[in-house]
């Protein structure tokens, strides 16, 4: 009996010298966004999956960017229309590549077009505005630029996110403050009418890189369900960004 008395006391006495983890680096949301968007520009570049849902409708995808002072660069494949579709985001140009069969209906025959959100050209006009939100969705600088703008921090933890240690943030958005920024495509006249906050989950590796954002949409479009989850994954790690080269990009038909 005495000998299993000492073996507990000494295990609880190492249990009590034992450090405990460190709390969250950040109760504000904008010094948690900057240390964010700082750690996001010098981890250079990153590999991403995207997963949306929006009540029984989901669209995947996956993707590799490139970071910097000058912007976000990305290539990514989804299935946002319903087929496998190659978008590339450089040097603040949206590239889209056309499925094979609607090449001469959208453009002029050439696998590439250029998506402008306010371009007068129907494929613009129908899917301009959708891609180029998408295209942002993927930039955690986007996201915390949002959380800067108009977040609260509600709650935060260390926690472990796929076997890697990560601080779990949850921000609440007013919506009132982002102004024309804002998410899903919403315009200012729904979000007049809808009002209110709506939260985001940001989990950080211990270099305050994103590890994982989830948007969850469901408060200001009842009955959807609508969550945004994106994942980044090989922090510095190699990516291959550019943009298509310019004889593969057609001009679209207006």
């Amino acid at each position: 009996m005495r000998k299993a008395a000492v073996v507990l006391l000494l295990a609880l006495l190492a249990g009590a010298c034992s450090p405990a983890s460190p709390p969250p680096a950040f109760g504000d949301a904008r010094a948690l966004a900057d240390a964010a968007t700082a750690a996001t520009t010098s981890g250079g570049s990153a590999k991403f999956a995207t997963d949306v849902a929006v009540g029984s409708v989901r669209s995947k995808g996956q993707g590799q960017a490139r970071f910097g002072a000058g912007g976000t660069s990305q290539v990514l494949t989804t299935d946002f229309i319903g087929e496998p579709m190659e978008l590339r985001l450089v040097a603040g140009k949206l590239y889209a590549k056309v499925p094979e069969g609607s090449r001469d209906q959208v453009g002029s025959g050439k696998p590439w077009v250029e998506v402008a959100p306010d371009g007068t050209d129907p494929f613009s006009q129908v899917l301009g505005g959708s891609l180029g939100q998408l295209a942002a969705q993927n930039d955690p600088a986007h996201t915390l630029g949002e959380v800067r703008t108009a977040g609260t921090i509600v709650s935060a933890e260390r926690t472990d996110l796929g076997g890697t240690g990560a601080e779990h943030y949850r921000v609440d958005l007013d919506l009132a403050k982002l102004g024309a920024d804002l998410p899903a495509g919403l315009s200012a006249d729904e979000v007049g009418q809808l009002g209110g906050k709506f939260p985001v989950e940001l989990w950080l590796d211990d270099a305050h890189r994103p590890l994982q954002i989830v948007f969850d949409l469901s408060p200001i479009l009842p009955g959807s369900g609508a969550k945004i989850t994106t994942r980044y994954t090989e922090w510095g790690g190699p990516v291959d960004v550019q943009a298509p080269p310019p004889d593969q990009v057609g001009t679209l038909t207006p």
